[in-house]
């Protein structure tokens, strides 16, 4: 579902533009790096999951800043201050009746955060820093910033390689292996920002110092750093935590900068619990499921014998045979296309035996089925189910013939004992799975 983006003015008329999802308390004042824009983020998948996983433990509002995404922009080589980009969120805020809020900044949107929980501690009820620093560059007294040489090095790469996300390969080693991710990174980054405007913003973030601020902080601090961090090192986490009245410092496993790269829930965990005060019982996203397909044996043939009338009455008797099946032996429904089903059991054993029941059933009604099952472990999406093991099963299906319940080696293995006889149907490659596959046929 795409969010609604809205626009916020400041006292000089310049409009930023933000959305708004999921309840509060706690208001969340996400503020990321500067690759943003509103309406395009949603697209990515893990960005997305990291956002609505924020928007599950309070009302979640991101913006693009002035110069950035779909807000305002600002004259080429005329770059905002920090002050002017903090008081961005004292609009937003503004425009969405937020009084006080916790404030998240993520890299180079630490900064931000930083200035906003110093200046406006009463509109501050928390600041969560993660993999973010005070300072950029490497100091006498300052060992944890990154070296002149390499600084430099770093500055001639980014913007070199902007908008084409090949950047991304210091951030997110594990995303930047996947050509679709940074093909829609390079076009998010062109989307954000022009290279012009990159090129006027990004080398000043070596260049300040965000210490002296530090020691002003008086609210709830969470730092969180990502252990394996190589684009901004742990030890600027630790510092920020050493150098902020009371702040709690949480090494994350992981290698990612990209916030919405890696384990995000090893990330977002620690700043659920720290902002509502309770750990979240682990979310069932990954289960073991058996799968069932289905489709009509011939339906285009049926369908051109009969007409449309005649066989679309024959498709809702099947579908109410199908479903009844389905009931009888615990099945979930999940989707329905045409005339064929996809549906999951907690028992691979069931699972065959609702797909002979349905076959046996659909005969008297004049027409054949085949089915393919699947035992593996599944991703839960809303209510829909994905992964591998869905695409297996649907790969066993395409392989049976008219009359066929043909099941996966896992299946036979798994209902050992339970009665059920099947024969070996050979082995086979399955379209777009790795491997070859032994299937054999049930009943």
């Amino acid at each position: 579902m795409k969010r609604r983006t809205h626009y916020a003015r400041n006292k000089e008329g310049q409009s930023v533009a933000y959305q708004v999802m999921g309840d509060g308390p706690p208001d969340i004042v996400f503020i990321p790096d500067w690759v943003t824009n509103l309406e395009i983020m949603w697209e990515e998948p893990t960005l997305a999951r990291f956002l609505d996983r924020m928007a599950s433990f309070g009302r979640l509002i991101c913006f693009d800043k002035r110069g950035t995404g779909v807000s305002d922009p600002v004259s080429l080589g005329a770059v905002p201050t920090w002050e002017e980009w903090m008081d961005d969120v004292g609009t937003v805020m503004d425009s969405v009746g937020s009084e006080c809020a916790a404030i998240l900044g993520h890299g180079d949107g630490g900064q931000m955060a930083l200035l906003f929980a110093a200046t406006h501690p009463s509109r501050t009820s928390a600041l969560v820093l993660a993999d973010t620093y005070a300072r950029r560059r490497r100091a006498p007294d300052y060992h944890c910033g990154v070296p002149p040489q390499i600084a430099k090095q770093l500055i001639e790469l980014i913007l070199s390689t902007w908008g084409t996300g090949q950047g991304i390969v210091r951030g997110a080693p594990d995303l930047a292996r996947n050509p679709s991710f940074v093909e829609w990174r390079g076009r998010y980054e062109r989307l954000s920002m022009s290279p012009g405007q990159f090129k006027s913003i990004y080398p000043l973030t070596y260049e300040l110092d965000f210490r002296p601020v530090l020691e002003t902080i008086r609210v709830p601090t969470l730092v969180l750093h990502r252990v394996g961090n190589i684009y901004v090192h742990p030890d600027n986490g630790r510092y920020l935590a050493d150098h902020i009245e009371g702040a709690r410092f949480v090494e994350v496993p992981g290698e990612d900068h990209l916030f919405h790269g890696g384990d995000t829930e090893a990330l977002l965990g620690p700043v659920r619990e720290f902002l509502t005060g309770t750990k979240e019982a682990p979310a069932e996203d990954r289960v073991l499921a058996t799968v069932l397909f289905t489709d009509i044996s011939g339906a285009t043939e049926h369908a051109d014998r009969l007409g449309d009338r005649v066989w679309g009455d024959l498709l809702e008797r099947h579908h109410a045979t199908v479903r009844q099946q389905l009931e009888r032996y615990r099945g979930r429904e999940v989707d329905t296309a045409g005339d064929g089903f996809f549906a999951t059991f907690d028992g691979p054993a069931r699972g065959v035996r609702c797909g002979l029941a349905i076959r046996d059933a659909v005969k008297l009604l004049g027409i054949e089925i085949r089915a393919g099952l699947h035992t593996g472990e599944c991703e839960l999406i809303g209510d829909k189910v994905g992964g591998i093991a869905v695409h297996i099963g649907a790969r066993v299906m395409s392989t049976a013939n008219e009359g066929d319940v043909l099941v996966s080696r896992t299946v036979k293995d798994l209902v050992a004992g339970s009665g059920l006889v099947f024969t070996s149907r050979g082995t086979h490659a399955l379209k777009g799975v790795t491997g070859t596959w032994e299937l054999f046929s049930a009943g």
